[in-house]
């Protein structure tokens, strides 16, 4: 689609540009955001533009043709589009009809740009079982530009990053890509932090002593932390230990987090710590319903909360 800068692309060690177009399109088949203008097009005649390169000048479709097309809007779900104006379906079911268009060609490649642009949560996630299934039974490459990051993390097989100046960030697999400060790093993320283990952003901390103390764990806490910095108040949370789910999303948020290493009973000097900071703060909030064996300590942070008429 583009003019060569320099360099040249390869497709099984053979020069694109070399390739007519015909050829070209029996190998690979390209799918873009902008979507294209039809006239009286029913969704299966565009569907059925995916076998030009296998007509001959006429461009007439044969049976076998036919079933192919047939075949390919089964695979997205998209039978009963068939006879519908394509100018006429929503946008989500236009991105199915467009994947079926490429699928028909029976290409070894698929390219796609930003797929899941412009579409809700629930066509973003059919689309993606789609083009995952494609790849385990059809063994069809699948190569596509996203910006979701979690939606990345989750259905590639390998993900390469490419910096702000267009060079190469990373190639690895989601695991490798997906840990350390990498992508911070990449998009130089100043102000806040991505959570790689939930595929989410948090905002910045609110600085500044505590205010509140949080009395939370296994994830009960995670709502009233963002609410707490959405109303830019500063607080603590504790105790927490290092593998408890909301961990990572306290270290995110509170200006402060009273933690033990995962596993381990509270130590004394931890229990202290929580308690000189609880005393500091003007409220306690306790997210927890009942205490376990193990949250004995946070059970008496709740009682001295209580006795001081912080609850």
């Amino acid at each position: 689609q583009l003019e060569l800068l320099g360099g040249s692309v390869l497709l099984e060690d053979k020069n694109l540009q070399s390739l007519s177009g015909r050829e070209l399109a029996k190998k690979m088949a390209v799918v873009f955001t902008k979507r294209p203008h039809t006239e009286l097009m029913t969704c299966e005649d565009v569907v059925a533009t995916g076998r030009y390169p296998y007509t001959g000048k006429m461009g007439i479709l044969t049976e076998k043709d036919w079933q192919v097309v047939h075949d390919s809007l089964k695979l997205v779900r998209g039978l009963d589009l068939a006879g519908k104006d394509f100018e006429a379906v929503s946008d989500g079911q236009r991105q199915r009809v467009l994947l079926a268009r490429a699928i028909c060609q029976e290409p070894q490649v698929i390219v796609l740009d930003e797929p899941t642009a412009f579409l809700d949560i629930r066509h973003k996630l059919e689309l993606l079982y789609l083009l995952k299934n494609m790849v385990r039974e059809k063994h069809v490459a699948v190569l596509m530009s996203l910006h979701e990051l979690d939606l990345a993390q989750k259905i590639s097989d390998h993900i390469i990053c490419v910096k702000g100046d267009n060079s190469i960030g990373y190639f690895g697999t989601p695991e490798e890509v997906f840990s350390g400060d990498h992508i911070k790093e990449l998009f130089q993320i100043e102000k806040g932090t991505y959570l790689s283990d939930y595929g989410s952003v948090e905002l910045e901390a609110v600085k500044g002593e505590p205010k509140v103390f949080v009395i939370g764990g296994n994830g009960t806490g995670i709502q009233i932390y963002r609410k707490l910095q959405k109303q830019g108040i500063p607080f603590a949370a504790g105790i927490l230990w290092e593998n408890d789910r909301e961990y990572p999303v306290a270290e995110a948020l509170a200006t402060q987090v009273i933690g033990e290493k995962a596993f381990e009973p509270v130590s004394e000097e931890t229990f202290k710590r929580a308690v000189e900071v609880l005393k500091s703060c003007e409220k306690v909030i306790c997210c927890l319903e009942n205490f376990g064996t193990y949250q004995e300590s946070c059970r008496q942070l709740w009682e001295t909360a209580k006795k001081l008429g912080k609850i």
